[in-house]
């Protein structure tokens, strides 16, 4: 996993409350099991007019304007439902890094931590400041100092000490084990032959 310190990027408002992961990824796309290529399917029923892919051009992510933003501010509750992680691939495969809500669906949002995403919990009222921000304003997310820092206010930001430090040092799970490979080994060469067939 990739490390996360500080992320400066664009923004994207899409402000709706209850938006479950069947709309951020539809169940169609659950049987793809690479992680990759799950950007086209986000908010497929949105994006998209028909089957063919035809942008819907009202769709914000479809605007031109907004096309490169990596930060997406969001309503309550975000992520809701299932517990399918394809729609933290979907996310971050699109080119999400940071997403601002003002709650998330708990399963959610580990799956987003796991995929090196770092979601925010902010109040209504500091979503709509950001959300208002010009596609080309700039917001910067410093994780070591735990701010949001826009031309609109600087916010501060909580995270769970563990989460924090895995992402600033880029552990996932495979990580974690591996900084104890040298002992893994040792307890390798001490088990008797006849485990080792």
């Amino acid at each position: 996993m990739e490390k996360f310190t500080v992320y400066t990027g664009t923004t994207v408002p899409l402000m709706n409350d209850n938006i479950d992961t069947d709309q951020i990824l539809p169940k169609q796309f659950l049987k793809l099991i690479d992680k990759k290529g799950f950007g086209k399917y986000l908010m497929y029923a949105w994006r998209y007019l028909d089957d063919n892919y035809t942008e819907d051009p009202d769709f914000v992510f479809n605007r031109p304007e907004y096309r490169k933003a990596s930060i997406l501010i969001s309503g309550d509750n975000f992520g809701a439902g299932s517990s399918r992680e394809h729609a933290a691939w979907a996310l971050a495969d699109y080119g999400f890094k940071v997403v601002i809500a003002g709650s998330f669906g708990d399963i959610h949002y580990n799956n987003e931590l796991n995929n090196g995403m770092l979601p925010i919990v902010q109040p209504r009222e500091v979503r709509e400041k950001l959300a208002e921000l010009k596609p080309t304003d700039q917001v910067t997310v410093d994780l070591e100092q735990q701010k949001i820092i826009s031309s609109v206010g600087e916010f501060t930001f909580e995270i769970d000490s563990e989460w924090k430090h895995k992402l600033l040092n880029g552990l996932d799970d495979i990580g974690i084990t591996l900084q104890y490979e040298d002992l893994i080994a040792a307890y390798e060469k001490q088990r008797p032959a006849y485990w080792q067939e």
